[in-house]
């Protein structure tokens, strides 16, 4: 009767889809509203006519000023024709005259410290308001500014002032007559013209905008609003089939920001379409696997139905290699449940004790066949009480696929000292850590092959490897808490494995 130790295989297939990403695109819809080619446009409008707002401010109020004076000129200049009449006294008819040719109501001057009212109204006009528009001596910054905010404050008050407001202005048009001139006016002429003035400036800001916006549209749209639309499609269309490599984005030749970012997303592209390449391959890999390991499981089974049977026989010869060839099934049989669950999430969890390591080694090195014919020979460089906390199984595995990378380098290999092929495994204990060194002395590792050295599939030193030993064994001295590495050796290969124990893990 076979032994029923709970090692049968699991007939548990490996399906594909467990490897394969499940990677679901869900449809982007295009978000409502404008596009960014429309908000480009909208905002290069709202921009520049904010900037002509923070032009017209003070070209209104230069307006004003500018307009004032005249009145100021016009007004001395009137003064200047009354004072030419003989006696001084003005007919009415030219007064009226005067002051309306001036736009004004009344024209006074201020000559040796005396004011004279050279043109007065005829009935006498209450004033709303009055300015000073004489240079002050003003120094400082701040007071320049200030004067510059109120000049823009006083324009834009002429828009919302009474129609009918009065206002009286002093100023120094520096003709000669007098020290400063002073004249009474209505506010509404001032208003009409400056409701001219700012309508001529708004169709002007218009048409700038217009032909502002339009060329710096046209500039960003080709710079920047196509090209990040070319990428954007690029993604959707990309993220549809991501292993189509054909899809992936064709950078151009630019050298700004936006060429480093098309090279960049054609390499990311590149490299996620060979992944899930090589994600597919592994997925019919692990269905041809558990297909493998459903037949597997009854040469075995045979198997280990014959050995039961080899125990009873009482051969020494027979009895000396029974045990170890049960121990071989045995650890064949685990090994293909742990294939199994490997393909469908990762390692079990090592069941670890404190275990002898010299025993571990020589059994790894029987299982080689080492030494062999061919003079490669094996050294066990261990104190017999050292024992590592490890799970007996896994750690038997790390070390049979380091002894086996060594045992192929070395086959074929000639040592120019002339020196048979050896591999030497030996370990010490130190603060709560084993350390294990493998080391053979054939050719070594190249320098090009050292950088996917534990990727699987990569980090194959030799011709038609797979790479897949050195990746499970990082694996399985991973779940143990250690690390292994390659070390620096002056001839050969060296693997450093670290195991701490578990109070220190």
């Amino acid at each position: 009767m076979p032994r029923d130790n709970g090692q049968a295989l699991q007939d548990t297939p490996i399906n594909g889809d467990d490897l394969q990403p499940q990677t679901t695109h869900a449809e982007t819809q295009p978000a409502p509203g404008l596009g960014l080619s429309a908000k480009l446009l909208l905002l290069t409008l709202l921009f520049v006519m904010l900037a002509e707002v923070l032009i017209f401010l003070p070209s209104i109020a230069n307006f004003r000023v500018n307009w004032l004076n005249d009145r100021l000129v016009a007004s001395q200049l009137a003064a200047l024709a009354a004072e030419a009449v003989p006696g001084g006294n003005v007919p009415p008819a030219l007064r009226a005259e005067l002051l309306r040719t001036a736009q004004v109501k009344m024209v006074a001057l201020k000559r040796d410290e005396q004011r004279i009212l050279v043109l007065p109204e005829d009935m006498p006009t209450a004033i709303d308001d009055s300015f000073d528009l004489r240079p002050s001596m003003r120094k400082s910054l701040w007071a320049e500014a200030g004067a510059r905010i109120r000049s823009i404050s006083d324009a834009l008050a002429v828009f919302i002032a009474p129609p009918k407001r009065v206002i009286r202005v002093v100023g120094e048009p520096n003709m000669g007559l007098g020290e400063f001139v002073e004249i009474v006016l209505p506010e509404a002429p001032l208003r009409k013209a400056m409701v001219a003035y700012g309508l001529n400036v708004l169709g002007l800001s218009v048409v700038i905008s217009i032909f502002t916006a339009a060329l710096v549209y046209f500039a960003l749209n080709r710079l920047l609003v196509q090209p990040i639309m070319r990428i954007t499609a690029n993604m959707l269309n990309f993220s549809q089939t991501p292993e189509d490599a054909s899809r992936i984005i064709v950078p151009s030749t630019r050298t700004d920001e936006i060429g480093v970012a098309e090279r960049e997303l054609a390499h990311m592209q590149g490299e996620l379409s060979q992944l899930l390449a090589q994600k597919s391959r592994l997925a019919a890999l692990g269905l041809a696997v558990s297909k493998i390991n459903h037949d597997l499981r009854n040469m075995l089974a045979t198997a280990q139905i014959l050995s039961d049977r080899l125990v009873s026989l009482e051969d020494p010869r027979v009895q000396r290699f029974a045990p170890k060839l049960i121990a071989s099934l045995d650890r064949a049989i685990n090994f293909c449940n742990d294939t199994l669950r490997f393909g469908r999430a990762a390692e079990a969890q090592p069941r670890r004790d404190m275990i002898a390591l010299t025993a571990l080694v020589e059994e790894v090195g029987e299982g080689l066949g080492l030494p062999r014919d061919n003079g490669t020979g094996l050294v066990v460089d261990i104190a017999p009480a050292l024992r590592v906390d490890a799970d007996r199984d896994q750690l038997y595995r790390v070390l049979s696929n380091l002894c086996r990378n060594s045992t192929q380098a070395l086959d074929g290999f000639v040592n120019p000292s002339g020196k048979p092929g050896l591999i030497t495994v030996s370990a010490q204990r130190a603060n709560g850590q084993v350390t294990i060194d493998v080391h053979d002395n054939g050719p070594g590792i190249a320098p090009r092959a050292r950088t996917h050295l534990f990727k699987a599939f990569q980090g194959s030193t030799r011709r038609g490897g797979s790479g897949l030993g050195l990746a499970i064994a990082q694996e399985l001295v991973a779940a143990h808490g250690g690390t292994v590495a390659l070390a620096d050796a002056a001839a050969g290969t060296t693997f450093r494995i670290k195991i701490p124990d578990r109070a220190s893990a």
